[in-house]
This record gives C-alpha cells, sequence and structure tokens, in this order.
C-alpha cells in the first residue's frame, strides 16, 4: 500500500508539475450565491481554479473577493482574465473565453493584455500564448490542460471509438429533462458509453490525476460509495443527462464541445454582464499565490466568507491532516463574526472536519462545536447542483 501510495504521489505531481490543472470551474456558483448572500461588506477567500467563481462573486456584489491558489498557472489565467475585460471588446472577450481560441492572439496580447499583466504572469503567457491560437487537433484551450486534455481524449472516444456524437449534441439540444431522458434510453448510451475500456480508465490514477483527483480522494469515494469510484462516475453521469436540465449546463457542455455559447456560459461571459465586468471587478478581486493556510495567517483583517472547493480532500490523511488543522485554527482566528464557510467533499459526508481540535482563548475543543451547520439548505441546493460530482456539500457558520 505504501509503494502505490507513492506511485500514485509521483504519478499525480508528474501529471500537474508544470500545467494549468482546472481550464474551468468545476463548483456551481448558482448554489454559491443563495449560500452566501454576498453584500458589499463581505470580504471573501476562495481557492482560484479557473477564476470563473471570483469573478462570480464579484458580480454578484462582494466588496472583495481574495483569490488564493498554490499552483501560480491558475491565478495566471484569472490574471489574464481581469486584463481581457479591462482591455478587449465583449465579442473580443468571449472569443477568448466562450469559444476557448483568439486566431489574433498574437496582435492582442503584445499590445494590450501583456502590459496589464504582473511581470511572473506576464512570463508565463509569454510561453504559453499557443494555447489560444485554435491551432491543431485540440482547437480549443477548454482541451488544453490536464482537466482538458481529459475533455479532448473524451471527445474523442465520442466522435471515433463509441460515435456517439449526434447523440451527444441530442442531448445538449433538449428542450426538456424528459427529451433527455428519452435520448438517453433511446440511443442506449449508458451501454454505449461504458464499454470496458472506460470502465479500465477510469479506475486508473493516471485518468483520475489529469481530473485533478488525488488518492486520497479516491480513496474517499472508494470506501464510502457502493461500488466505488467507477460507479460513482458513472451514476453522477446519469444524473446529470437524465435528471438536471442540460440547457444551461455549461460545465458539461464546454467539456464535451470545447466552447460556451452565448445562452450557456458562466456569468462573467455574458455580455449583459461585460459592463460590470470591465469597470467594477477587475478593482475587487486579487489573485495570491499561497496556500490557503498561509495567506489566512498572514490577512490583517477578518474574513467574512470562505469558500474552500473539494481541497481538504487531499489533507485528510496524516501528516496533511496536521496542516488541515492548522488551517481551520487560521480559519477560526480570522473568521468575522457569522463568517459562512462553504466546502464540498467526494466523500458522502463533509463534516468529517467536526472531530479537528481547535483552540478559542484558553480552550481546546472540538471544530464542530464551533460550526452551525445549514444542512437543509446544503441538501436543497446539492440537489440542483449542475456539476453533480461532488458526494457532498456544506454550508457552516463560525459561531463563538
Amino acid at each position: 500500500m505504501l509503494v502505490a501510495e507513492r506511485l500514485s504521489k509521483s504519478i499525480f505531481g508528474f501529471v500537474h508539475g508544470r500545467n494549468i490543472v482546472y481550464n474551468q470551474c468545476w463548483e456551481d456558483p448558482r448554489l454559491d450565491r443563495v449560500a452566501l448572500a454576498l453584500t458589499p461588506q463581505d470580504r471573501v477567500v476562495v481557492i482560484t481554479s479557473a477564476g470563473c467563481n471570483a469573478l462570480d462573486y464579484a458580480l454578484a456584489g462582494a466588496g472583495h473577493v481574495h483569490a488564493v491558489d498554490m499552483n501560480p498557472r491558475q491565478n495566471a489565467l484569472l490574471e489574464l482574465k481581469l486584463a481581457a475585460a479591462r482591455q478587449l471588446s465583449y465579442e473580443e472577450f468571449f472569443q477568448l473565453f466562450g469559444r476557448g481560441r483568439l486566431p489574433q492572439w498574437k496582435a492582442v496580447y503584445p499590445q494590450r493584455l501583456r502590459p496589464l499583466l504582473p511581470p511572473e504572469v506576464r512570463a508565463f503567457w509569454d510561453r504559453h500564448g499557443d494555447l489560444f491560437l485554435g491551432r491543431g487537433p485540440r482547437k480549443s484551450f477548454y482541451f488544453r490542460g490536464t482537466s482538458g486534455t481529459f475533455a479532448w481524449l473524451v471527445n474523442y472516444y465520442v466522435d471515433h471509438i463509441a460515435r456517439l456524437r449526434d447523440s451527444v449534441n441530442a442531448l445538449l439540444a433538449a428542450d426538456s429533462v424528459e427529451q433527455q431522458r428519452d435520448i438517453y434510453v433511446h440511443y442506449k448510451l449508458a451501454d454505449r458509453l461504458w464499454r470496458p475500456m472506460i470502465r479500465f480508465a477510469m479506475k486508473r490514477d493516471v485518468t483520475l490525476a489529469l481530473l485533478g483527483v488525488p488518492r486520497a480522494q479516491r480513496r474517499q469515494i472508494d470506501t464510502g460509495y457502493p461500488g466505488g469510484i467507477l460507479q460513482f462516475v458513472m451514476d453522477r453521469v446519469e444524473t446529470v443527462f437524465t435528471r438536471l436540465p442540460l440547457k444551461d449546463n455549461y460545465f458539461w457542455r464546454v467539456y464535451m464541445t470545447g466552447e460556451y455559447t452565448p445562452d450557456c456560459c458562466p456569468e462573467y461571459l455574458k455580455e449583459a454582464n461585460f459592463a460590470a465586468l470591465k469597470h467594477s471587478v477587475p478593482d475587487r478581486v486579487t489573485t495570491h499565490t499561497s496556500s490557503i493556510l498561509a495567506f489566512v495567517r498572514q490577512h490583517p483583517g477578518e474574513i467574512t466568507r470562505f469558500v474552500l472547493l473539494d481541497h481538504m480532500d487531499w489533507l485528510t490523511r496524516d501528516p496533511a491532516r496536521k496542516v488541515l488543522t492548522e488551517e481551520w485554527q487560521a480559519i477560526v482566528d480570522k473568521a468575522a463574526p457569522q463568517a459562512r464557510i462553504l466546502w464540498r467533499s467526494a466523500g458522502l459526508n463533509g463534516e468529517f472536519v467536526n472531530s479537528l481540535p481547535v483552540r478559542v482563548g484558553q480552550r481546546l475543543q472540538p471544530l464542530g462545536e464551533l460550526l452551525r451547520y445549514h444542512r437543509e439548505l446544503a441538501a436543497e441546493l446539492h440537489q440542483k447542483d449542475r456539476v453533480h460530482t461532488y458526494g457532498s456539500f456544506c454550508i457552516a457558520d463560525v459561531v463563538r
């Protein structure tokens, strides 16, 4: 088991060592908007990922959003979005981040985007601007990076092996969930999609590493979900295709087509929001290349909202559990009165943090005693999650 752990970590590090991992956020901000109830007084800390949701929170009215990520390439992507919002027309902006390619990149980038970027971000895009040129077999940025590479491989499988493209297009064009279900059943998509080679691939560490799923997170699913990781993924895909509307599900659309549409895209890409994105959002979003622990510890003021994504799944076993405990201690220390925290987990019970010991004043107590959970709201929202790849969703306030 120890050898398997080390091998898995080596594979994960190799896959992610020099890459953009996430080219879009894989958390539904529609749920977050309801759960966070953002106001201009809110100071939000969120893990950057692709930056889509940091922009969404600013558009929703947050006073300031601190986007924090240990991967500098994720912050470079968000910085590029902020610069492009300032400098480009809506048509250019949507071409770049909606279609995932800007053929005139070599003219636009050096003159209009590069001067607005911090030096380290500028150096990254000087080397990697070809991600947006729209050339080669992977013409979209959304088929680049590690998760994008996985999406491109899935599309290759859909087009050339399973030959499901017409069925997938029909699903995306369906006007109702009932139509989606009829298409899914009529074309026997479950049988045609989940062939032995895909079943085999979905159990491999390399495949899961492309999706940003480390072994610690996979273990939560394998031990907590009947049938393990493969059955979990199969059930989630069937739910998305047969029980949730695909009309506005931009998460799955972009990975099945390589691009968004003006009617099916994140809020930051909608034309109605572009004026606000250009004029009021960039000054209220800042990036920080740091761990959550280090950022929260050094932050000088109180924080009212924390969005922790699913990263705590990565820290559930020793010695990383010590880092998780220290992170929650920092959160409790810097949380404003009634601060709200959101997180997701691959596991079916995201409240695994409750037993962590934290200190308030002179007293050491279990974290769960300081958290007031909004379980009914979380359960209601979780059922509507358009991504639908997480086992649980938690909303909690810090009470002292």
